[in-house]
């Protein structure tokens, strides 16, 4: 139970920072904006032209979404000056958080969907299991944020699994949502696990890494030039979905780009030049990526051959002896490992988005 001083003092910083936040944000000038849009949503003549109709439209429903948030929040400011409630009191801040987390959204790519991908570490069993661990642990998340994924590329071990979880060597899905790509940013990097390994006869600790990348899927939003005889581009048989012909023809793609050693692969559509297109989506993001990493402006000055980074650990999730998921970056952390393993990410992201955008 808060005291009664706790009481006054959050309430009072709460709404504090909610004025704050409402000027930064500047909303009365957003609902001057939200009724110039849907205005314009209303006249027929825009939608001759579809695409600007749904961007307009688009961009009236974030707007929206934003002034409905921020009305709901007043309300229960409002509420809890009249009687004060813990329930409320801690909705309340959990939505200024959500609010305050999308104004860090001001990267190039941050309303993009996303290209994520998995790599487990060397250490064998262990290893392709915390790949499925993470995999499960993401896409739970992305079910709890409402976005849509599906896996376009997987390469599994080939042992048998003791977990029931698929033993993954590499992994790619496409995830699709509002701000995919500005939640997800901060998961890039090396995923640690200390556990008592259930491959071990003798059950021994033991600890296995993970590798997370993620890419703005930003194919319709920048073309680069690629010339062709700089990509190696192999053909082999999917061994995912796709319908039942699937396996006996190679309708699965897999695409080199020479020059930096980036490779991209696609084995879900149903033909060779849907995989084909949708693997040199990958491989324009990727490439992409690096030309902004080494800013350079030319994919001809990318000397150097790529592979995903290994290097120290964003975030470790202990296991034995004892629970505790921390993040090396923000210093956050919990004891409450599984029902962050199952997908309660959100302090985090949120934790690491607001610390990445103080440094700026």
């Amino acid at each position: 139970m808060m005291t009664e001083k706790e009481i006054k003092d959050g309430i009072e910083e709460t709404s504090s920072f909610f004025l704050r936040l409402q000027e930064v944000l500047e909303i009365e000038k957003k609902r001057n904006e939200l009724k110039d849009l849907e205005a314009r949503v209303a006249d027929m003549e825009i939608w001759k032209d579809r695409k600007k109709g749904e961007e307009t439209s688009r961009k009236a429903g974030e707007v929206r979404d934003l002034i409905e948030k921020i009305d709901e929040i007043s309300l229960l400011l409002e509420k809890l000056k009249e009687k004060f409630s813990e329930e409320l009191y801690f909705v309340a801040r959990k939505k200024l958080k959500e609010i305050e987390v999308k104004t860090t959204f001001t990267g190039r790519y941050d309303k993009s969907n996303a290209i994520f991908s998995i790599y487990s570490g060397a250490g064998g069993q262990d290893a392709a299991d915390w790949a499925g661990m993470l995999l499960d642990m993401f896409t739970a998340f992305f079910e709890k944020m409402g976005f849509k994924w599906r896996i376009v590329d997987e390469s599994l071990d080939d042992f048998q699994t003791k977990t029931g979880r698929k033993p993954i060597k590499n992994i790619t899905l496409e995830v699709r949502g509002n701000y995919a790509f500005g939640y997800l940013k901060g998961e890039a990097g090396v995923h640690r696990l200390v556990r008592i390994s259930p491959f071990s006869p003798k059950k021994l600790r033991h600890t296995s890494f993970a590798l997370v990348e993620v890419l703005p899927d930003i194919a319709e939003l920048q073309k680069i030039e690629i010339t062709e005889k700089d990509l190696k581009v192999d053909l082999f048989r999917s061994s995912g979905p796709g319908g039942q012909n699937v396996n006996k023809v190679e309708t699965a793609v897999r695409i080199t780009h020479l020059p930096t050693g980036i490779v991209a692969a696609c084995q879900v559509e149903r033909s060779q030049s849907q995989n084909r297109e949708r693997a040199m989506a990958v491989i324009h993001a990727k490439l992409l990526k690096l030309m902004e990493e080494n800013k350079v402006k030319e994919i001809s000055e990318l000397k150097t051959k790529v592979k995903p980074e290994w290097g120290s650990q964003i975030r470790s999730y202990v296991l034995n002896p004892y629970k505790m998921v921390k993040d090396h970056r923000t210093g956050m952390e919990t004891t409450q490992a599984e029902k962050v393993l199952q997908g309660e990410l959100d302090d985090f992201i949120q934790a690491e988005l607001v610390n990445s955008f103080s440094k700026k």
